[in-house]
C-alpha cells in the first residue's frame, strides 16, 4: 500500500509529492519515450526520496521508485517474463561514493585486498535482452519492469548489424543483455531525414533509439541505424569462464558486439583513473554516455555479493556531469547584430551545464520561441554537449508559472525604434534603420576593424563603443578621417596608444580584395565566401556588376547569397560607403593576368569550370586557362564554347548539355593546361 492521501505530515506529504513526480518521469522516460525532465533532475529528485526513506525505513513501501526497477512494458507489445530479472544500477556522483562502493563491498567479502573490476562506458540507450537457441536468434526482450518486458523480437530481427547466428561452441540457451543506442552520425543523418519528411525532430540520441526499437512496423527499426553493445550475460546461462570480463570477451568471439572501452582494473582509485579518462574522451565517442559502470570482476564474488529488491550489489554506474541541467528563464532581451538581425536571448538564473556555468542562451527567431513555446518564467531544459552553445531543449510546461504569455519579439528596434522588418523567406527580423542604428554601427565598425577583415590593430570594442557614442563615427570611413584631438578625447587614450592607432590604420588601408570584401559586412558573405568572390571576379567593380545569375552559377554560392550580395551593392548608401573608404586610399594588388597565347584553339572562347577538380585548384585552372587565350565565365549562356566539368557537376553541366554546349572533362583540362 502507498501512503494514504488522508496523512498529511509534512513528511509523509514531501514523500507523497517525491514518488508520485518520479512516477510519472519514470512512465514518460521509459513507456512513452518522452522524457519531461532531464536525468539530472530525476537523478536529484531520486536522492532526495531514497535519503528520506534511508533516514525512515517504516515509511518505504514496495510502490515506491526506489524499490522498482523500470516501468510496465507497454501494451502494444506482447509481455514476456524475464527468466532472470533485468535489474538497474546502484548511482555514484563522487569519488567518496566509489571509495564507499569498494569498502562495503570488501566488508561482505571479508577482506582488505583491492577488488577486481570490470569497467564500461555507461551507454544511454534501451536495455535489451536477446535470447539464443543453438546459437541462433529467437527473440528479444525489453527491460520492462525488470520481471516483465515487451518482446520486440520482430524489430530486433530487422536491424542487421544484431548478428542473427552466432559461431562457435554457443551454449544451447544463452541469454545476453545488451544496451540499443544510436550513434552520433547515425543520429545526426535520422534528424535529417525526419526534418525532410516534415517531422519532428528527435530530442537525442536516447529517444531516437527508444522510439525507434518501439515501432509497430520493423521496416522503419530497421532504417534507423540502431546498433547494439552487450555488457552481461543473464545469470542462468552456464559459463566455462570465471570473470566478467572473460565472459564479455567470450561474447566477441562468438560474434556478438561489445565495447572497445571495456577495461579490466584494480582498486576504487583505477575506478577513478578510468572515470577521468572517460570525461576527457566523452566528446570524441560516437556514442552518448551518461556514466560508467564499475563491476567486480570475478563471477564467484558476484554471486556471493548478490542483489538488491533493484539492482546487483556488485555493480555502480558512476554518473558523468550531466550535460543537461534545469533552470529558470529571468528575462529575454533582444540584442542587434551588424546587419540589423533582432536575436532574442534567454537570460537564465546561473546554472553549471557540463562544467560551464550558463546564463544566456540565444533563442534565435520568433519561430524557435513559438515551436519550443518559452515565456519569461518558465523553467527550462538546458544542454551543452562539449563545445556546443549552450541551447534550450525544452520547457518543463508543469513548473509554469501561472498568467505567463507567449513571448513576441518586439515591433521596433530596441535600441533605434526604427520599424523591425522580416523579409519572406528569412527567419530573422531586423532592424530597418541601417547604419543609422547605433547598435548595428557599432557591430559593423567591430566587424570591419577584426583581424580577419581590415585587420586595425589595438582598436577594440570599447574604443569602437565610444566613437559611436560620442558619434565620432558614422560610417568606416570615418576612422580614417580623425585627428589625433579625437582620439585623445576618449578614455583611457593616450599619445602613445594614439599614435599606435593612426599607424594601425595607416597601415591597414593596404590590404587584399578578400579582406575588403569581408570587412564590408555583407549578410551571409564570410570569410570563405569572400575569397570565393575574389577568385571569381579578380577585380571590385566586376564584382559590383555581377547578376543574380552570374553569383548563383558559382559553384559554393546559393541563390539566398547571391541575392544579399546584388542588394548589398545595388543599396545606394553602400555604394557611397565603397567609394569614401576607396577615396581613404584603401588599394590592393590586383593579379595579373597573364597575357593570351596567339597560337592557343582556347583564345577568344568562352569556358566554364563547373564540380570539384581533383588534380588541379579551381583557382589555378582559371588561370592556366585564361593564359591561353581563353574567357573563364561563371555562368553557362548560349554565348558559351566548352564546360570544363569535374565531379559532382550539377545545374551547371544540365544547362550545357540541354544547350548543347561542348563539355570535356578533367583530362581533358590537364592536357590543355599542363
Amino acid at each position: 500500500m502507498g501512503i494514504s492521501q488522508k496523512d498529511n505530515t509534512p513528511l509523509r506529504g514531501v514523500i507523497l509529492n517525491l514518488r508520485t513526480k518520479l512516477q510519472r518521469y519514470r512512465r514518460a522516460y521509459y513507456v512513452l519515450d518522452a522524457p519531461l525532465v532531464p536525468d539530472s533532475e530525476y537523478d536529484r529528485l531520486w536522492r532526495e526520496l531514497e535519503a528520506l526513506e534511508q533516514q525512515h525505513p517504516e515509511l518505504i513501501t514496495p510502490d515506491s521508485p526506489t524499490q522498482e526497477v523500470g516501468d510496465k512494458a507497454s501494451a502494444q507489445f506482447t509481455p514476456v517474463a524475464h527468466q532472470s530479472p533485468m535489474l538497474s544500477l546502484s548511482n555514484a556522483f563522487s569519488a567518496e561514493d566509489v571509495a564507499e562502493f569498494e569498502q562495503r563491498l570488501q566488508t561482505r567479502l571479508k577482506t582488505e585486498q583491492p577488488l577486481d573490476f570490470c569497467v564500461e562506458p555507461k551507454l544511454d540507450g534501451l536495455a535489451i535482452s536477446l535470447v539464443y537457441r543453438q546459437g541462433r536468434f529467437q527473440r528479444a526482450v525489453t527491460r520492462g519492469d525488470g520481471k516483465t518486458g515487451e518482446d520486440v523480437s520482430a524489430n530486433i530481427a530487422a536491424i542487421a548489424s544484431i548478428p542473427k547466428q552466432l559461431t562457435g561452441a554457443v551454449p544451447a540457451d544463452l541469454e545476453v543483455r545488451g544496451e540499443i543506442f544510436i550513434a552520433h552520425v547515425d543520429f545526426k543523418a535520422l534528424n535529417q531525414q525526419q526534418a525532410k519528411l516534415g517531422k519532428k525532430a528527435f530530442a537525442n540520441p536516447r529517444n531516437a533509439a527508444a522510439g525507434s526499437l518501439r515501432q509497430l512496423d520493423p521496416e522503419i527499426t530497421a532504417s534507423r541505424g540502431l546498433s547494439l553493445y552487450c555488457y552481461a550475460i543473464a545469470e542462468h546461462t552456464p559459463l566455462a569462464v570465471s570473470s566478467h570480463y572473460q565472459a564479455l570477451q567470450q561474447l566477441k568471439a562468438w560474434g556478438l558486439p561489445i565495447s572497445d572501452e571495456i577495461q579490466q582494473v584494480t582498486g576504487a582509485g583505477a575506478c577513478l583513473q578510468y572515470y577521468e579518462a572517460m570525461l576527457a574522451k566523452r566528446e570524441q565517442l560516437p556514442f552518448d554516455i551518461d556514466g560508467v559502470v564499475y563491476k567486480v570482476d570475478d563471477l564467484a564474488q558476484q554471486q556471493q555479493l548478490g542483489n538488491i529488491s533493484r539492482a546487483p550489489r556488485w555493480a555502480v554506474a558512476h554518473k558523468l556531469p550531466a550535460q543537461e541541467q534545469l533552470t529558470q528563464i529571468e528575462n529575454i532581451s533582444v540584442q542587434v547584430g551588424r546587419t540589423g538581425a533582432l536575436t532574442p536571448v534567454a537570460r537564465l538564473k546561473p546554472v553549471n551545464v557540463a562544467g560551464v556555468v550558463v546564463s544566456n542562451v540565444t533563442l534565435h527567431n520568433q519561430d524557435e520561441i513559438k515551436r519550443k513555446d518559452i515565456r519569461i518564467g518558465d523553467t527550462v531544459s538546458v544542454r551543452r554537449a562539449g563545445d556546443v552553445i549552450p541551447e534550450i531543449v525544452q520547457v518543463i510546461v508543469d513548473e509554469r508559472p501561472e498568467n505567463t504569455q507567449p513571448y513576441v519579439l518586439p515591433k521596433n528596434c530596441p535600441v533605434c525604434g526604427a520599424e523591425a522588418v522580416r523579409i519572406e523567406g528569412e527567419a530573422v527580423s531586423r532592424c530597418g534603420g541601417g547604419q543609422t542604428c547605433p547598435a548595428q554601427r557599432q557591430r559593423y565598425l567591430q566587424h570591419f576593424v577584426s583581424r580577419k577583415a581590415m585587420d586595425v590593430d589595438g582598436l577594440g570594442k570599447k574604443i569602437v563603443v565610444q566613437l559611436v557614442e560620442r558619434e565620432l563615427v558614422t560610417t568606416a570611413a570615418d576612422l580614417y578621417r580623425l585627428q589625433a584631438e579625437d582620439w585623445l578625447s576618449l578614455d583611457l587614450i593616450k599619445e602613445k596608444s594614439c599614435a599606435n592607432l593612426m599607424q594601425a590604420l595607416e597601415q591597414s588601408k593596404e590590404t587584399t580584395l578578400p579582406r575588403f570584401i569581408y570587412a564590408l559586412g555583407i549578410p551571409e558573405v564570410g570569410e570563405t565566401t569572400a575569397n570565393l568572390l575574389s577568385l571569381e571576379f579578380i577585380e571590385l567593380e566586376r564584382l559590383r556588376a555581377a547578376s543574380l545569375e552570374d553569383l548563383s552559377a558559382i559553384h559554393g554560392i546559393g541563390e539566398v547569397v547571391a541575392g544579399h550580395i546584388v542588394q548589398f551593392f545595388q543599396n545606394p548608401a553602400n555604394q557611397a560607403a565603397i567609394e569614401a573608404l576607396l577615396a581613404q586610399g584603401i588599394h590592393w594588388q590586383t593579379p595579373e593576368v597573364p597575357e593570351p597565347s596567339e597560337e592557343s584553339d582556347l583564345n577568344g572562347k568562352t569556358v566554364v569550370l563547373t564540380g570539384s577538380f581533383s588534380e588541379i585548384k579551381r583557382n589555378e585552372a582559371k588561370t592556366a586557362l585564361q593564359a591561353l587565350g581563353a574567357k573563364v565565365s561563371s555562368s553557362v549562356s548560349k554565348n558559351t564554347d566548352i564546360v570544363f566539368a569535374g565531379e559532382k557537376a550539377g545545374s551547371k553541366l544540365d544547362k550545357a548539355q540541354s544547350l548543347g554546349v561542348e563539355v570535356r572533362d578533367e583530362v581533358a583540362l590537364l592536357t590543355l593546361v599542363r
